[in-house]
Protein backbone atom coordinates (compact mmCIF):
# COMPACT_ATOMS: atom_id res chain seq x y z
CA UNK A 1 0.00 0.00 0.00
CA UNK A 2 2.93 2.42 1.03
CA UNK A 3 4.29 1.60 -2.26
CA UNK A 4 1.15 2.45 -4.35
CA UNK A 5 0.44 5.53 -2.61
CA UNK A 6 4.49 6.78 -3.27
CA UNK A 7 3.58 5.90 -6.72
CA UNK A 8 0.78 7.53 -6.83
CA UNK A 9 2.05 10.83 -5.96
CA UNK A 10 4.68 10.43 -8.29
CA UNK A 11 2.23 10.43 -11.20
CA UNK A 12 0.01 12.99 -9.52
CA UNK A 13 2.90 15.52 -9.00
CA UNK A 14 5.07 15.25 -12.30
CA UNK A 15 5.77 17.94 -14.68
CA UNK A 16 5.31 15.83 -17.80
CA UNK A 17 1.69 14.35 -18.67
CA UNK A 18 1.47 10.73 -17.93
CA UNK A 19 -1.79 8.66 -19.64
CA UNK A 20 -2.83 4.72 -19.82
CA UNK A 21 -4.90 3.19 -22.24
CA UNK A 22 -5.91 -0.29 -23.23
CA UNK A 23 -5.31 -2.44 -26.15
CA UNK A 24 -9.02 -0.37 -27.64
CA UNK A 25 -6.59 3.18 -26.59
CA UNK A 26 -9.31 3.73 -24.21
CA UNK A 27 -8.06 6.08 -21.43
CA UNK A 28 -7.62 4.57 -18.22
CA UNK A 29 -6.06 7.36 -16.25
CA UNK A 30 -4.62 10.55 -16.62
CA UNK A 31 -2.46 12.76 -14.45
CA UNK A 32 -2.92 16.83 -13.66
CA UNK A 33 0.00 17.86 -15.91
CA UNK A 34 -1.97 16.40 -18.83
CA UNK A 35 -5.32 17.52 -17.93
CA UNK A 36 -3.57 20.64 -17.73
CA UNK A 37 -2.05 20.37 -20.86
CA UNK A 38 -5.19 19.52 -22.76
CA UNK A 39 -7.80 21.37 -20.34
CA UNK A 40 -9.81 18.41 -19.69
CA UNK A 41 -10.84 17.46 -16.27
CA UNK A 42 -10.25 13.57 -15.91
CA UNK A 43 -13.65 12.82 -16.09
CA UNK A 44 -13.82 14.10 -19.32
CA UNK A 45 -10.93 11.88 -20.67
CA UNK A 46 -11.34 8.97 -18.26
CA UNK A 47 -13.36 5.63 -20.33
CA UNK A 48 -13.23 7.37 -24.02
CA UNK A 49 -10.79 6.92 -26.54
CA UNK A 50 -7.63 8.29 -26.34
CA UNK A 51 -8.16 10.17 -30.50
CA UNK A 52 -10.07 12.72 -28.68
CA UNK A 53 -6.76 14.35 -27.37
CA UNK A 54 -5.57 14.25 -31.28
CA UNK A 55 -6.09 16.43 -34.36
CA UNK A 56 -6.75 14.99 -38.11
CA UNK A 57 -4.86 13.21 -39.33
CA UNK A 58 -3.79 11.60 -36.16
CA UNK A 59 -7.38 11.15 -34.91
CA UNK A 60 -8.02 8.83 -37.99
CA UNK A 61 -4.67 6.93 -37.95
CA UNK A 62 -5.63 5.96 -34.51
CA UNK A 63 -8.83 4.81 -35.10
CA UNK A 64 -6.85 2.78 -38.21
CA UNK A 65 -4.39 1.21 -35.77
CA UNK A 66 -7.39 0.13 -33.18
CA UNK A 67 -9.05 -1.45 -35.76
CA UNK A 68 -5.95 -3.47 -36.87
CA UNK A 69 -5.65 -4.31 -32.95
CA UNK A 70 -9.09 -5.54 -32.64
CA UNK A 71 -8.60 -7.60 -36.02
CA UNK A 72 -5.05 -8.94 -35.62
CA UNK A 73 -4.78 -8.42 -31.54
CA UNK A 74 -1.54 -6.78 -32.57
CA UNK A 75 -1.08 -3.61 -31.01
CA UNK A 76 0.62 -0.44 -32.70
CA UNK A 77 2.61 1.61 -30.94
CA UNK A 78 4.20 5.28 -31.40
CA UNK A 79 7.49 5.94 -31.76
CA UNK A 80 9.35 6.59 -29.07
CA UNK A 81 10.54 10.18 -28.39
CA UNK A 82 8.14 11.16 -31.59
CA UNK A 83 6.98 14.84 -31.93
CA UNK A 84 3.30 14.89 -32.32
CA UNK A 85 0.69 17.30 -32.18
CA UNK A 86 -2.22 17.69 -29.21
CA UNK A 87 -6.15 18.79 -29.63
CA UNK A 88 -6.95 20.68 -26.81
CA UNK A 89 -10.88 20.68 -25.48
CA UNK A 90 -10.93 24.28 -27.03
CA UNK A 91 -9.76 23.28 -30.51
CA UNK A 92 -6.39 24.64 -29.99
CA UNK A 93 -3.69 22.68 -30.28
CA UNK A 94 -0.17 22.34 -29.40
CA UNK A 95 3.30 20.59 -30.04
CA UNK A 96 4.75 17.86 -27.69
CA UNK A 97 6.73 15.00 -27.66
CA UNK A 98 5.60 11.33 -26.93
CA UNK A 99 7.30 8.51 -25.38
CA UNK A 100 5.02 5.17 -24.70
CA UNK A 101 5.58 2.05 -23.05
CA UNK A 102 4.36 -1.14 -22.98
CA UNK A 103 3.42 -2.90 -19.55
CA UNK A 104 2.13 -6.26 -18.42
CA UNK A 105 -0.32 -5.37 -15.64
CA UNK A 106 -2.41 -7.51 -13.85
CA UNK A 107 -2.59 -10.28 -16.58
CA UNK A 108 -3.11 -7.77 -19.55
CA UNK A 109 -1.46 -5.16 -21.36
CA UNK A 110 -1.76 -1.28 -21.24
CA UNK A 111 0.19 1.56 -22.96
CA UNK A 112 1.76 4.50 -20.86
CA UNK A 113 2.50 7.78 -22.57
CA UNK A 114 4.58 10.58 -21.25
CA UNK A 115 4.12 13.58 -22.60
CA UNK A 116 6.21 16.82 -22.83
CA UNK A 117 5.03 19.88 -24.10
CA UNK A 118 6.99 21.50 -26.58
CA UNK A 119 4.61 25.11 -26.36
CA UNK A 120 7.76 27.39 -25.48
CA UNK A 121 10.99 25.56 -26.81
CA UNK A 122 8.65 26.66 -30.70
CA UNK A 123 8.11 29.71 -29.19
CA UNK A 124 11.61 30.62 -28.94
CA UNK A 125 13.22 28.84 -31.80
CA UNK A 126 10.22 30.76 -33.60
CA UNK A 127 11.30 34.08 -32.10
CA UNK A 128 14.98 33.73 -31.87
CA UNK A 129 14.70 33.29 -36.00
CA UNK A 130 12.19 36.07 -36.42
CA UNK A 131 14.81 38.35 -33.89
CA UNK A 132 18.11 37.10 -36.43
CA UNK A 133 16.23 38.02 -39.24
CA UNK A 134 15.17 41.60 -37.91
CA UNK A 135 18.92 42.11 -36.68
CA UNK A 136 20.73 41.27 -39.75
CA UNK A 137 18.04 43.28 -41.67
CA UNK A 138 18.80 46.26 -39.48
CA UNK A 139 22.62 45.78 -39.29
CA UNK A 140 22.37 45.72 -43.42
CA UNK A 141 20.09 48.83 -43.15
CA UNK A 142 22.48 50.78 -41.44
CA UNK A 143 25.22 49.93 -42.79
CA UNK A 144 24.29 51.13 -46.61
CA UNK A 145 22.81 54.32 -44.62
CA UNK A 146 26.11 54.89 -42.93
CA UNK A 147 27.97 54.25 -46.21
CA UNK A 148 25.42 56.73 -48.10
CA UNK A 149 26.34 59.53 -45.52
CA UNK A 150 30.42 58.74 -45.87
CA UNK A 151 30.17 58.75 -49.92
CA UNK A 152 28.19 61.76 -49.86
CA UNK A 153 30.56 62.89 -47.42
CA UNK A 154 33.59 62.53 -49.56
CA UNK A 155 31.84 63.95 -52.68
CA UNK A 156 31.16 67.12 -50.80
CA UNK A 157 34.63 67.42 -49.86
CA UNK A 158 36.49 67.04 -53.62
CA UNK A 159 33.75 69.92 -54.92
CA UNK A 160 34.42 72.40 -52.01
CA UNK A 161 37.99 71.78 -51.94
CA UNK A 162 38.67 74.72 -54.42
CA UNK A 163 37.14 77.59 -52.46
CA UNK A 164 37.67 78.74 -48.76
CA UNK A 165 33.86 79.58 -48.40
CA UNK A 166 33.38 76.01 -49.84
CA UNK A 167 36.36 74.64 -47.61
CA UNK A 168 34.03 76.16 -44.37
CA UNK A 169 30.63 74.37 -45.69
CA UNK A 170 32.51 71.41 -45.86
CA UNK A 171 33.59 71.88 -42.04
CA UNK A 172 29.91 72.41 -41.58
CA UNK A 173 29.12 69.88 -43.14
CA UNK A 174 31.39 67.20 -41.58
CA UNK A 175 29.80 68.70 -37.96
CA UNK A 176 26.32 67.89 -38.77
CA UNK A 177 27.23 64.54 -40.12
CA UNK A 178 29.27 63.61 -37.20
CA UNK A 179 26.78 65.53 -34.63
CA UNK A 180 24.07 63.38 -36.52
CA UNK A 181 26.13 59.90 -36.31
CA UNK A 182 26.57 60.35 -32.58
CA UNK A 183 23.06 59.71 -31.56
CA UNK A 184 21.48 58.32 -34.56
CA UNK A 185 24.23 55.42 -34.87
CA UNK A 186 25.95 54.94 -31.81
CA UNK A 187 23.05 54.12 -29.59
CA UNK A 188 21.73 51.44 -32.32
CA UNK A 189 24.68 50.23 -32.88
CA UNK A 190 25.32 49.41 -28.97
CA UNK A 191 21.95 48.07 -29.10
CA UNK A 192 22.66 45.84 -31.93
CA UNK A 193 25.79 44.68 -30.35
CA UNK A 194 24.33 44.25 -27.16
CA UNK A 195 22.09 41.74 -28.85
CA UNK A 196 23.57 39.88 -31.25
CA UNK A 197 25.68 38.56 -27.85
CA UNK A 198 22.46 37.95 -26.09
CA UNK A 199 21.19 36.14 -29.07
CA UNK A 200 24.44 33.92 -29.17
CA UNK A 201 23.76 32.96 -25.53
CA UNK A 202 20.56 31.95 -25.67
CA UNK A 203 21.02 30.09 -29.25
CA UNK A 204 24.13 27.55 -27.34
CA UNK A 205 21.47 24.89 -26.56
CA UNK A 206 20.13 24.37 -29.83
CA UNK A 207 23.51 23.75 -31.49
CA UNK A 208 22.81 25.84 -35.09
CA UNK A 209 25.96 27.10 -37.74
CA UNK A 210 23.24 29.45 -39.26
CA UNK A 211 22.79 31.19 -36.10
CA UNK A 212 26.52 30.87 -35.09
CA UNK A 213 27.04 32.55 -38.82
CA UNK A 214 24.81 35.17 -38.75
CA UNK A 215 25.59 36.37 -34.92
CA UNK A 216 29.57 36.71 -36.45
CA UNK A 217 28.20 38.43 -39.37
CA UNK A 218 26.39 40.88 -37.03
CA UNK A 219 29.30 41.61 -34.80
CA UNK A 220 31.99 41.59 -37.59
CA UNK A 221 29.63 44.58 -39.31
CA UNK A 222 28.73 46.20 -36.14
CA UNK A 223 32.44 46.02 -35.34
CA UNK A 224 33.28 47.89 -38.69
CA UNK A 225 30.71 50.38 -38.54
CA UNK A 226 32.40 51.86 -34.59
CA UNK A 227 35.96 51.53 -35.78
CA UNK A 228 34.33 54.31 -38.72
CA UNK A 229 32.31 56.18 -36.33
CA UNK A 230 34.88 56.36 -33.94
CA UNK A 231 37.26 57.99 -36.47
CA UNK A 232 35.26 60.54 -37.12
CA UNK A 233 34.38 61.47 -34.11
CA UNK A 234 37.87 61.80 -33.11
CA UNK A 235 38.51 63.54 -35.69
CA UNK A 236 35.78 66.14 -35.33
CA UNK A 237 36.82 66.41 -31.91
CA UNK A 238 40.67 67.90 -32.97
CA UNK A 239 39.17 70.24 -35.59
CA UNK A 240 37.08 71.54 -32.92
CA UNK A 241 39.83 71.62 -30.34
CA UNK A 242 38.19 69.59 -27.84
CA UNK A 243 41.58 67.29 -27.36
CA UNK A 244 44.06 68.04 -24.90
CA UNK A 245 46.84 66.06 -24.07
CA UNK A 246 47.20 64.71 -20.27
CA UNK A 247 50.23 63.57 -19.47
CA UNK A 248 51.19 61.58 -16.05
CA UNK A 249 53.65 59.19 -15.26
CA UNK A 250 52.86 54.99 -16.00
CA UNK A 251 54.58 51.75 -16.23
CA UNK A 252 55.13 51.90 -20.04
CA UNK A 253 55.90 48.14 -20.43
CA UNK A 254 53.03 47.16 -18.45
CA UNK A 255 50.98 49.49 -20.62
CA UNK A 256 52.03 48.00 -24.03
CA UNK A 257 51.59 44.21 -22.73
CA UNK A 258 48.57 44.77 -22.12
CA UNK A 259 47.45 46.52 -25.26
CA UNK A 260 49.40 43.33 -27.00
CA UNK A 261 47.91 40.90 -25.35
CA UNK A 262 44.44 42.68 -26.30
CA UNK A 263 45.44 42.53 -30.17
CA UNK A 264 46.48 39.64 -30.42
CA UNK A 265 43.37 38.26 -30.13
CA UNK A 266 42.26 39.99 -32.90
CA UNK A 267 45.34 39.01 -35.11
CA UNK A 268 44.93 36.85 -38.09
CA UNK A 269 45.61 32.92 -38.27
CA UNK A 270 49.05 32.20 -37.43
CA UNK A 271 49.64 36.35 -36.82
CA UNK A 272 52.13 36.90 -33.98
CA UNK A 273 52.88 40.20 -31.86
CA UNK A 274 56.28 40.16 -31.09
CA UNK A 275 56.75 43.00 -27.91
CA UNK A 276 60.31 43.91 -26.57
CA UNK A 277 61.67 46.97 -24.63
CA UNK A 278 64.93 48.33 -24.80
CA UNK A 279 66.60 49.73 -21.48
CA UNK A 280 66.33 49.75 -17.70
CA UNK A 281 63.87 52.25 -17.48
CA UNK A 282 60.19 51.72 -18.18
CA UNK A 283 58.31 55.00 -16.86
CA UNK A 284 56.85 57.15 -19.07
CA UNK A 285 55.07 60.52 -18.74
CA UNK A 286 52.39 60.90 -21.65
CA UNK A 287 48.68 60.70 -22.03
CA UNK A 288 47.62 57.31 -21.87
CA UNK A 289 44.10 57.41 -23.78
CA UNK A 290 45.97 59.43 -26.58
CA UNK A 291 49.01 57.07 -27.24
CA UNK A 292 46.55 53.67 -26.91
CA UNK A 293 44.82 54.57 -29.59
CA UNK A 294 48.50 55.76 -31.98
CA UNK A 295 49.62 52.57 -31.18
CA UNK A 296 46.52 50.27 -31.55
CA UNK A 297 45.67 51.73 -34.80
CA UNK A 298 49.46 51.26 -36.08
CA UNK A 299 49.53 47.70 -34.94
CA UNK A 300 45.98 47.27 -36.22
CA UNK A 301 46.65 48.26 -39.36
CA UNK A 302 49.96 46.19 -39.18
CA UNK A 303 47.32 43.08 -38.48
CA UNK A 304 44.90 44.23 -41.20
CA UNK A 305 47.50 45.15 -44.51
CA UNK A 306 49.74 41.64 -43.14
CA UNK A 307 48.96 38.14 -44.28
CA UNK A 308 48.65 35.12 -41.98
CA UNK A 309 51.68 33.12 -40.90
CA UNK A 310 53.77 36.54 -40.50
CA UNK A 311 55.42 38.26 -37.47
CA UNK A 312 54.65 42.24 -35.96
CA UNK A 313 57.24 43.71 -34.21
CA UNK A 314 56.43 45.32 -31.45
CA UNK A 315 59.15 47.46 -29.58
CA UNK A 316 59.40 50.31 -26.82
CA UNK A 317 62.52 52.11 -25.56
CA UNK A 318 63.19 54.54 -23.21
CA UNK A 319 66.32 56.86 -23.48
CA UNK A 320 68.01 59.95 -21.48
CA UNK A 321 66.38 61.70 -24.03
CA UNK A 322 63.33 60.50 -26.06
CA UNK A 323 60.82 57.70 -25.29
CA UNK A 324 60.52 55.72 -28.77
CA UNK A 325 57.51 53.64 -29.85
CA UNK A 326 58.31 51.37 -33.18
CA UNK A 327 55.52 49.45 -35.21
CA UNK A 328 57.42 47.03 -37.73
CA UNK A 329 55.46 44.42 -40.29
CA UNK A 330 56.11 43.07 -43.29
CA UNK A 331 52.54 43.19 -45.27
CA UNK A 332 51.63 45.16 -48.67
CA UNK A 333 53.47 47.94 -48.23
CA UNK A 334 53.12 52.07 -49.09
CA UNK A 335 53.54 52.74 -53.13
CA UNK A 336 56.31 55.65 -53.02
CA UNK A 337 53.49 58.14 -54.84
CA UNK A 338 51.30 57.60 -52.29
CA UNK A 339 53.57 57.83 -49.26
CA UNK A 340 53.81 62.27 -49.10
CA UNK A 341 49.71 61.83 -48.67
CA UNK A 342 49.75 59.57 -46.48
CA UNK A 343 48.70 61.64 -43.05
CA UNK A 344 46.66 63.84 -44.86
CA UNK A 345 42.56 62.98 -43.61
CA UNK A 346 40.75 60.59 -45.56
CA UNK A 347 43.87 59.54 -48.22
CA UNK A 348 44.40 55.53 -49.13
CA UNK A 349 47.14 54.02 -50.31
CA UNK A 350 46.44 52.63 -54.13
CA UNK A 351 47.37 49.35 -53.29
CA UNK A 352 44.48 49.00 -50.40
CA UNK A 353 41.98 47.03 -52.70
CA UNK A 354 38.70 45.93 -50.71
CA UNK A 355 40.81 46.16 -47.23
CA UNK A 356 38.25 48.32 -45.48
CA UNK A 357 39.55 51.70 -43.56
CA UNK A 358 38.57 55.96 -43.71
CA UNK A 359 41.91 57.09 -44.36
CA UNK A 360 41.67 58.74 -40.75
CA UNK A 361 43.92 56.68 -38.65
CA UNK A 362 46.78 57.53 -39.39
CA UNK A 363 46.00 61.38 -39.62
CA UNK A 364 44.31 61.29 -36.24
CA UNK A 365 47.61 59.40 -34.77
CA UNK A 366 49.88 61.78 -36.02
CA UNK A 367 47.63 64.56 -34.54
CA UNK A 368 48.02 62.67 -31.41
CA UNK A 369 51.19 62.31 -31.42
CA UNK A 370 51.89 65.79 -32.00
CA UNK A 371 50.07 67.07 -28.83
CA UNK A 372 52.29 64.78 -26.80
CA UNK A 373 55.28 66.78 -28.82
CA UNK A 374 55.90 63.68 -30.28
CA UNK A 375 56.67 63.11 -34.19
CA UNK A 376 55.81 59.96 -36.16
CA UNK A 377 57.89 58.73 -38.92
CA UNK A 378 58.06 55.69 -41.20
CA UNK A 379 59.96 53.38 -43.89
CA UNK A 380 57.73 51.45 -46.36
CA UNK A 381 58.73 49.14 -49.37
CA UNK A 382 55.89 47.53 -51.65
CA UNK A 383 55.27 43.99 -50.58
CA UNK A 384 58.25 43.90 -48.25
CA UNK A 385 56.52 45.74 -45.34
CA UNK A 386 56.30 48.76 -43.36
CA UNK A 387 57.81 50.21 -39.97
CA UNK A 388 56.42 53.31 -38.06
CA UNK A 389 58.84 55.52 -35.23
CA UNK A 390 56.87 57.83 -33.04
CA UNK A 391 59.75 59.56 -30.91
CA UNK A 392 58.71 61.92 -27.62
CA UNK A 393 61.05 63.89 -26.25
CA UNK A 394 61.57 63.74 -22.40
CA UNK A 395 61.46 66.82 -20.78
Amino acid sequence: MENAALLKAIIDNAIDGIITIDGRGIVESINPSACKMFLYAPEEVIGNNVSMLMPSPYHEEHDHYIARYQQTRQAHIIGIGREVTGLRKDGTTFPFRLAVSEVQFAERKIYTGFIHDLSREKEAEEQLKDYAAHLEDLVESRTASLKDSVMALERAKEEVSSSLVKEKELGLMKSRFVSMASHEFRTPLSAVQLSASLIEKYAQPYDNENIRKHVAKIKGSVGVLTGILNDFLSLEKLEAGKVDAVCSPFDLVKFAEEITDELQLVAKQNQHIIYQHTGTANMANLDQTLLRHCITNLIGNAIKYSGENTFIEFNTEIGPDECVISIKDNGIGIPETDQKHLFEAFFRAHNTGNISGTGLGLNIVARYAGLMNGRIDFKSEVNKGTSFTITFKIV
